[in-house]
């Protein structure tokens, strides 16, 4: 069976890669950037950090930072809108996975034209994307190197998975310099998001022996350092570190995908606008119980790379080593216990369930689940 490894062309990692990065950007002769980031790293003087390397190297840039916690499809038509006001030629994302996903559905319209819903699914587009270059400030979502694009459809309530081969950007930057100043609670988030992206593609039935070398060492080091990266959020090495981690989970789950952890969580931010990897973390340990049965040796695995002893253990023993190790890194760091705390509604359960099931993200979870199980689930997680 033949496989496409999916990966930006670029990538720039390291304490200080920034202005190393933007001197790249020169050189592919862009004009004028439509900078995409949010309000808070707006406010903070982040994104006016760029617009002055970009002028240094004598590239305009127009500033969009609509970008939603769980952007919308009105903030992708707003930065849209502007780009197309200010003739930009290249996209610069700025921040987390919002403003990367964000800058991704405005960057594929204005070369493809229509709605960004249009492109739900799977390589639904025609044309790549403007050119987008993706700069990270968190330690989590690797939107700055996939080719997923998560957009939440207001009138329907529920998160578009856009997984597109062009949506790609053509270069990423992870300068964990622009990390240190994330709070302990999105450090804490993003971690686990990017844990749940190595799991779920580990399990995946889409893994391949490169996806599944990434995964095992991400789960490696989110373990050996989120915890540090979140108490001590000054740490430049644990920051770096976590920056490999989640661009490693990245490299896996760009190629391998994902699974009912991520169809689900999608879900509960498109109903209730809840943080995404907080939505991940409650429930991974849920998920992974219940795809136990189809793939316990390699949760095995997941719970050696984390640093548990499993040597010796058959696989059901290893596979639940695993889900104590899950439980007590999120109990370490913060993470709330269960949904009902989030807010979650008991009777909204059934619709969560039917709309994880029409979920991308699903298809490549290593067991099948009927409408039923999918409910159970969250129930469990409650």
């Amino acid at each position: 069976m033949s496989t496409t490894f999916f990966i930006p062309s670029v990538n720039v990692m390291g304490a200080g890669c920034l202005q190393e990065a933007v001197l790249a950007i020169r050189s592919h002769g862009f004009r004028k950037a439509l900078i995409v980031t949010d309000k808070v790293l707006n406010q903070l003087g982040v994104a006016s950090k760029i617009v002055d390397l970009l002028h240094q190297q004598d590239i305009q840039a127009a500033i969009f930072d609509g970008a939603k916690p769980n952007p919308t499809v009105a903030n992708v038509e707003a930065g849209l809108a502007l780009l197309q006001e200010n003739h930009c030629d290249f996209v610069v994302s700025l921040g987390g996975g919002s403003p990367h996903d964000c800058a991704k559905g405005i960057a594929l319209c204005a070369t493809n034209g229509g709605h960004i819903s249009d492109y739900e699914g799977v390589d639904r587009s025609a044309k790549p994307q403007l050119p987008l270059v993706a700069i990270n400030t968190t330690a989590g979502t690797a939107s700055e190197m996939t080719r997923f694009c998560i957009i939440t459809d207001e009138q329907r309530h529920v998160k578009m998975a856009i997984v597109d081969r062009n949506v790609t950007p053509i270069m990423s930057v992870n300068d964990p310099n622009l990390m240190l100043a994330k709070p302990a609670g999105l450090t804490a988030a993003t971690g686990m998001d990017a844990l749940t992206h190595a799991i779920e593609a580990y399990v995946s039935i889409a893994a391949t022996p490169i996806t599944d070398a990434c995964a095992l060492k991400a789960a490696e080091l989110i373990s050996r350092n989120l915890r540090t990266a979140v108490a001590q959020g000054s740490d430049l090495n644990a920051r770096e570190q976590m920056a490999y981690a989640q661009f490693l989970a990245g490299m896996a789950f760009n190629n391998a995908s994902l699974g009912f952890v991520h169809a689900m969580a999608h879900q509960l931010g498109g109903v209730y606008d809840l943080p995404h990897g907080v939505c991940n973390a409650v429930l991974l340990p849920h998920v992974e119980a219940f795809n136990l049965p189809s793939c316990a040796a390699r949760l095995r695995d997941v719970a050696r790379a984390m640093g548990m002893p499993v040597d010796g253990l058959d696989a059901d023993a290893g596979a639940e080593a695993c889900l104590a190790a899950i439980r007590q890194l999120s109990l370490d760091v913060g993470i709330p216990s269960g949904l009902a705390g989030l807010g979650v509604r008991e009777q909204d359960i059934a619709l969560l369930a039917t709309n994880a099931l029409k979920d991308a993200c699903g298809l490549t979870n290593p067991r099948r689940a009927s409408h039923a199980q999918i409910e159970a689930i969250f129930r469990q997680a409650m």
